[in-house]
């Protein structure tokens, strides 16, 4: 057996790196971190080739002073916190001072910074996890970091990214992450020199319809539930459902996490309300005692744990309940009732006949008595049932269940679906 003995420095950034950074979108996540915990209040994002070639933040945050320039890229070096009281309790978005470190050993980075009230701004560049001397710079008030090539080092790394427009699109959707967090920030995302998306500060519900779209603003339904913990934000009505969960946003802090617990809570807030197959949308926020959730679980920072699961299961599931227990009355009536009679439907121009325009009374005759013999009249349904009555409901009365999903009625125009 082989000898054992330390690793390089080297080996170990890269090492670090591949938790850390796995992907164009992993960059971008890190570096909007550091731009938010900076007190940032403009941040401006560039991406040419969907990140593979450069990725560009730029900020009007607190900057960083020339002295500490260096220790930005030196591993596990942070100004967020200094003691294990610290960590108990964070708050920030970043706190285990690796980021720059290990995106620095796999791609070409330059930082720019001019620290509040410094007259002068000073640049470092580092490549390979070797970091270049502190030089001066031309700088506004904030800071701008530069990355190049990323996996530029590493070919076998770079061979598994995807091509540019999938990667674009993870970093759109950390991009449009950071702004759901941050309404009172102003976010600027460009790709290949034309601006992709652009979100001006303005109250929440304002941002989630410019970031998710107004169908989905037009039915969400505010949440918000105060006590030891706190949950706001807006919950999608059960008539706007997704095929994936690419419209859930759950935020704990301020951080936008992944955790099965309030996934669960989640579903079964939905479940009376949503049908199995369909996937809710959703922009939520928990407020909770930092010394009560554990972000230090993974690099990446995503996951967390809630040191009494339990109770914050039920007060999201709660919560949401409560915000989803309204009757459609209180949904918009283009997404509750999109359809009032048959005769709404209108058919596309190239859209042939169907050939299916029978007399109501041959339906009748379809679902008559099977044990009449042929010859026999339809059996005439009861008043009550009788969709050609005076009473009868506008949507007539139901003749079937499909798929354990849509109900198939007869009305006075015939069958609707």
């Amino acid at each position: 057996m082989p000898a054992i003995r330390p690793l390089s420095e080297t080996l170990i950034s890269q090492i670090a790196a591949g938790e850390v950074v796995d992907r164009p979108a992993s960059v971008l996540k890190e570096l909007l971190e550091n731009s938010l915990d900076a007190g940032a209040t403009d941040i401006g994002i560039a991406l040419a080739e969907g990140g593979i070639k450069q990725i560009r933040v730029v900020d009007n945050g607190s900057g960083i002073a020339k002295d500490d320039l260096p220790m930005a890229f030196a591993r596990h070096a942070t100004s967020k916190i200094a003691s294990l009281e610290d960590l108990e309790q964070i708050r920030s978005l970043g706190f285990r001072g690796e980021a720059l470190a290990s995106i620095a050993s796999v791609a070409r980075v330059v930082m720019a910074s001019r620290a509040t009230g410094a007259a002068h701004a000073f640049a470092l560049s580092a490549e390979a996890g070797s970091i270049g001397a502190v030089e001066p710079a031309a700088q506004p008030p904030g800071t701008a970091v530069e990355v190049d090539d990323l996996y530029y080092n590493t070919p076998a790394r770079r061979k598994f990214l995807k091509s540019d427009a999938t990667e674009f699109a993870h970093c759109e959707a950390v991009f449009t992450r950071a702004a759901l967090s941050r309404p009172d920030v102003t976010f600027t995302l460009r790709h290949n020199g034309r601006i992709a998306a652009r979100f001006a500060p303005t109250d929440p519900a304002q941002r989630v319809e410019a970031a998710l779209g107004p169908e989905f603003a037009q039915s969400m339904r505010s949440v918000e539930a105060n006590g030891v913990l706190r949950l706001s934000g807006f919950a999608g009505s059960p008539a706007y459902t997704r095929a994936s969960r690419d419209a859930q946003f759950v935020y704990v802090n301020g951080r936008f996490v992944r955790d099965k617990l309030l996934s669960h809570a989640l579903r079964e807030a939905y479940r009376d309300v949503l049908h199995g197959e369909r996937h809710p949308a959703f922009v939520l926020f928990l407020e909770i005692d930092p010394r009560g959730v554990d972000v230090n679980v993974h690099p990446a920072k995503i996951e967390i744990r809630f040191r009494d699961p339990r109770a914050v299961h039920q007060f999201v599931f709660h919560a949401v309940a409560k915000g989803l227990s309204g009757t459609a009355a209180e949904t918009p009536a283009a997404i509750a009732s999109p359809l009032v009679t048959g005769s709404s439907i209108r058919p596309r121009a190239d859209q042939a006949a169907l050939g299916l325009a029978q007399p109501v009374a041959s339906y009748t005759a379809m679902f008559a008595d099977r044990g009449s013999s042929a010859g026999a009249a339809a059996v005439k349904s009861p008043a009550r049932e009788d969709p050609d009555a005076a009473d009868a409901p506008p949507l007539g009365f139901a003749l079937a269940q499909l798929h354990g999903v849509y109900i198939l009625a007869q009305n006075q125009q015939g069958l609707i679906l």
